[in-house]
């Protein structure tokens, strides 16, 4: 076992005081993509009432962002190229308070979609925009402590989008959340026009272009095909019992709508704890594999129970979904840049996963929306069971130190 090289001593940069500042627009700034992303499942039985449309309809208007999202995986990475950071994330806010604003005005299916297509078109460059200009004031070596908070943006988006909505559709109708999603957007762009800046020296990490990879070479690596697999099929099973479980308990379990997507969120305050430890215990265990795909077993065990259980026990399950659901994306971005073995295809690793996520994402809803109608709730949740189990065999056969 050879010894850690030393880091050169021009990686060993301090931090500069106004990188905290910029941490922080980015974070808030990236929280609008779950505030918006996630608006429909909380407040969908209003959504299908108001607007006339079928489950599969207002699945869809869920799945259009994973679409988006897949289809813009790699070219956003030539956008943030050409336009930088900064003008990436002043677009990508501008494109979702746009789309908010449009599906404020919608009055059927067809435009309420047409506006989650340009909110989808943010939302993808926000994946790229919000970590490049984290890393452009955050030398190398010191990049896994604002990393590490970032990355609590979606869970938090998810827990106050989720509590927020009813409420606001309840009394303001459901037209008021989708403006307070522009809002958000708006001012979160107009904080990042007036204080996202480069940093001052031309050294920092992110402020050099970088030489593009061999894409060939770079996406030959079967490992990383491998670990994209297994973490589509985690995102195509929990997205679909994360966007139709509100609606079962509103329905079928006759919870009031806000206190549905109350426990539906249970989950989401879970893995704000569980993520941060699942990265810890895989670096201290030494083995990311672990992490990525034995959890895949408890879920498949999972999908047998979420539309039989009754009372306290929907809770109980909730809590243990959120464990695991902290365990698999953790490791495997964690796994992803050690899988590709260059540093330099660490970016290209990361967008197959992201490719696997929203492919997961896009076709979860869509399959489970139309296995519900047909069989029912308890058989289309144990339907899912099988992804979970092609999710720990593709895990399980990556190579990875």
């Amino acid at each position: 076992m050879t010894n850690p090289q030393p880091v050169p001593a021009q990686e060993k940069s301090p931090v500069a005081p106004y990188a905290w500042v910029i941490l922080a627009v980015v974070y808030f700034a990236s929280v609008v993509v779950p505030f918006n992303q996630l608006k429909i499942p909380p407040i969908m039985p209003v959504l299908m009432r108001g607007l006339q449309i079928n489950l599969t309809q207002a699945g869809l208007l869920m799945s259009i962002i994973a679409m988006i999202g897949m289809a813009l995986s790699l070219p956003t990475g030539v956008i943030l190229q050409r336009l930088g950071p900064k003008a990436t994330l002043l677009i990508s806010l501008s494109l979702m308070a746009a789309g908010a604003g449009i599906g404020a005005f919608a009055t059927g299916f067809t435009v309420l979609l047409g506006s989650r297509v340009v909110e989808g078109l943010g939302m993808g460059l926000m994946g790229v925009a919000a970590p490049a200009t984290i890393a452009m004031w955050f030398p190398p070596d010191k990049q896994g402590t604002p990393m590490g908070i970032w990355a609590t943006w979606f869970p938090i988006g998810a827990v106050v989008i989720y509590n927020l909505a009813p409420m606001m559709a309840s009394s303001l109708g459901w037209q008021s959340v989708w403006w307070a999603g522009a809002g958000f957007a708006v001012l979160m762009m107009v904080l990042s026009g007036l204080l996202v800046t480069r940093p001052p020296s031309s050294n920092q990490a992110g402020s050099q272009p970088q030489s593009a990879p061999r894409l060939g070479q770079a996406l030959a690596n079967r490992n990383i095909w491998l670990l994209a697999l297994a973490f589509a099929c985690m995102n195509f099973s929990m997205s679909a019992l994360s966007t139709y479980y509100p609606t079962f308990l509103n329905e079928v379990r006759s919870y009031p709508l806000g206190q549905a997507a109350f426990i539906s969120s249970i989950a989401t305050l879970v893995i704000l704890f569980s993520s941060p430890a699942a990265g810890w215990l895989s670096d201290r265990a030494g083995s990311r594999r672990l992490f990525f795909s034995l959890p895949f077993l408890a879920l498949a065990a999972l999908f047998a129970l979420p539309f039989r259980v009754i009372g306290w026990q929907i809770s109980a399950l909730m809590i243990f979904q959120g464990l695991l659901l902290g365990a698999v994306p953790t490791a495997t971005f964690a796994a992803a840049p050690e899988i590709m073995r260059k540093p330099e295809w660490a970016g290209l690793g990361l967008a197959v996963i992201l490719l696997g996520q929203n492919f997961g994402q896009l076709l979860g809803p869509i399959f489970f929306s139309e296995m519900t109608g047909r069989l029912g709730w308890v058989t289309a949740g144990t339907l899912l069971i099988p992804f979970c189990l092609l999710g720990f065999v593709s895990g399980w056969m990556v190579k990875v130190k």
